[in-house]
């Protein structure tokens, strides 16, 4: 199937690892032109070097003010096709162990500036009268993951805002959806892995397989598999899909709405 991303631009940001360097390299596969976004430079700059014509970067932490402001200055007048909003999460705690500058952090990292980044995009949007709008959040929003309260909270409320907003925006051509992975090969797993060891007194490969074996399918998942449904809501393709919290999770989830 032909997407119809080739030759279109999309911003994708927390670029360089896990989900959103899948999901990058996937839409530059398609054909489409990229403004890469994430903290570690040398990391844009080897993107950028291997696919000069269809990457731009913007380095920088984009949960700050300043970042969103080159992201924009560097689309300047220019048509957008999509975005992936997509960043770190906070670290895992259990409730009694968070401190008020925990909730006060997460607040930022996980919310303000998804709805920040968000208004500053959709007004293009809205003059173009066509937009696509993916955000990555986490399994946690459908089923509460264990020691992860701060994700666990904050993160719904990106599910609140998302799907109120796909409403009032559903009649001009823009949709917005989110995808809610569940345990994938990727860094942050990695770190899920070290916290339960140090937890439990067990290694790591030992909470890995714990993790594991409660997917029904005993395995974790690859960000290539999250990415080649991620570039399919991003494109024209997916014109009548809006205001969705997907889960990609190898059955994870065990509500009949999951």
């Amino acid at each position: 199937m032909d997407l119809g991303l080739k030759g279109k631009l999309f911003v994708v940001t927390g670029a360089t690892s896990g989900f959103g360097r899948a999901i990058a390299m996937a839409l530059i596969e398609e054909g489409a032109n990229v403004i890469l976004n994430a903290r570690r430079k040398e990391k844009l700059e080897e993107m950028k070097a291997a696919h000069s014509s269809q990457v731009e970067i913007v380095p920088g932490d984009i949960t700050t003010d300043a970042t969103m402001s080159e992201i924009t200055r560097t689309l300047g007048l220019r048509r957008i096709d999509g975005v992936l909003i997509n960043a770190g999460g906070p670290p895992a705690k259990s409730f009694v162990a968070t401190e008020m500058d925990d909730w006060d952090n997460s607040y930022e990292s996980l919310l303000r500036w998804k709805v920040k980044f968000t208004k500053i995009l959709l007004d293009r949007f809205m003059d173009q009268q066509y937009g696509r709008i993916v955000y990555i959040e986490s399994v946690s929003v459908k089923q509460p993951v264990e020691n992860l309260v701060l994700s666990n909270s904050l993160r719904l409320a990106v599910v609140g805002f998302v799907k109120t907003l796909s409403h009032e925006v559903a009649d001009q051509g823009i949709t917005l959806n989110i995808l809610a992975p569940g345990y994938h090969a990727t860094a942050a797993m990695e770190r899920l892995f070290a916290h339960k060891s140090m937890l439990l007194g067990i290694t790591p490969e030992e909470a890995r397989k714990q993790y594991e074996s409660e997917t029904k399918m005993s395995k974790l998942g690859k960000p290539e598999n999250l990415a080649s449904l991620a570039i399919w809501l991003l494109s024209p393709q997916s014109s009548f899909i809006t205001g969705q919290t997907i889960s990609v999770d190898g059955g994870l989830v065990k509500g009949t709405m999951g």
